[in-house]
């Protein structure tokens, strides 16, 4: 049996410990915060704050003590809000083994540091004579209350690390969770948290009242966008056409369960930002912080990009968002295959 952790207990985490318990073969540990959904979990076998209505196997537990949640395990799922990810890794560190597997589930960055994920992982753990653990990244088009479901989904996980690749491939797809590989950590993390941003614009033109057309629109130069980000960082353009970039992109842009899109839908109905955060009780909708450090990103790196500068101005600089939609569409000429 693999001992497995899964350190966060929102939807996504919980969704993910689903699937793993699910399998047989595993016996899987999931950290949460809050006392209640530890509580929830035991009790009752369905997180009822985060994932109502999905029964949770028993060979899933539920715990808010690190130690316990740690202590033996083989694989650490990290599936912790981004702006949690360093704090919570430096708590973990004492408390794990060195030849630990470690993939990062969340579809974020840090706001001061603007880095991936992953990053922040490596310079927290990695030791003074250069030592670090394998590190992977798990990204792609996937609602948790369909993964939880067993819908057929399909997601992929990129690493430097052909025994991590091959080790998550083979311990987490099951007939209804089939599991990619790739080697751009940069394209796939970078994809699955940038997409968060076009969602929040795409629910944005529904709150708005607009078509089809708009939402289309948005989708292919968000994309353009994104894949020049990632480009300029060192990953590979064709990862932006995979799970982790399209794949992603289309589902959070479309999909009635994304938590960015909804944030969009109620800033185009004319909501105030603090008004919908609040009302989402503890959800995190992670397009909101990584607005900031995807805009400071593409500062560093010289590459324009006017959606995610606009949702910027709309949630941190108080631009409406008909404005916002008329800057971009009267922006100066360009030819699509500029790259800009």
């Amino acid at each position: 049996m693999s001992e497995i952790a899964v350190i966060g207990g929102g939807a996504w985490g919980t969704g993910l410990a689903i699937v793993l318990g699910r399998k047989g073969t595993h016996r899987v540990r999931l950290w949460a915060h809050e006392a209640d959904v530890c509580e929830s979990i035991t009790q009752k076998r369905v997180n009822e704050r985060f994932l109502p209505g999905r029964l949770i196997p028993e060979s899933v537990t539920a715990t808010n003590d690190l130690a316990t949640a740690l202590t033996g395990v083989q694989i650490i799922v990290s599936v912790m809000p981004s702006q949690h990810c360093r704090g919570l890794f430096e708590q973990m560190r004492p408390l794990m083994q060195t030849n630990t597997l470690i993939v990062s589930a969340t579809k974020g960055l840090e706001e001061g540091s603007l880095q991936r994920m992953t990053e922040v992982i490596l310079q927290v753990l990695t030791r003074e004579d250069g030592a670090a653990p394998a590190v992977g990244a798990l990204s792609g088009p996937s609602f948790a209350q369909e993964v939880a479901r067993g819908d057929p989904t399909a997601i992929t996980v990129a690493s430097q690390d052909p025994f991590l690749l091959r080790t998550v491939q083979h311990e987490f797809s099951d007939p209804s969770f089939r599991v990619y590989t790739n080697s751009d950590v940069i394209g796939v993390e970078l994809g699955g948290a940038l997409k968060n941003i076009v969602a929040i614009a795409a629910g944005i033109c529904d709150g708005l009242g607009l078509g089809h057309n708009s939402v289309a629109a948005l989708i292919t130069r968000g994309l353009a966008e994104m894949t020049r980000l990632v480009v300029a960082c060192g990953g590979r353009a064709e990862t932006m056409a995979g799970l982790a970039g399209l794949g992603d992109l289309v589902l959070t842009c479309t999909g009635g369960l994304s938590r960015n899109r909804s944030v969009g839908v109620e800033l185009g109905r004319g909501r105030k930002l603090p008004d919908i955060v609040a009302a989402m009780h503890g959800m995190v909708a992670e397009g909101i912080f990584t607005t900031t450090a995807a805009v400071g990103l593409a500062r560093a790196r010289g590459v324009e990009m006017p959606i995610t500068e606009q949702m910027h101005a709309i949630l941190h600089q108080g631009r409406s968002p008909r404005e916002a939609i008329h800057e971009l569409m009267t922006r100066s000429g360009k030819s699509e295959g500029s790259g800009l």
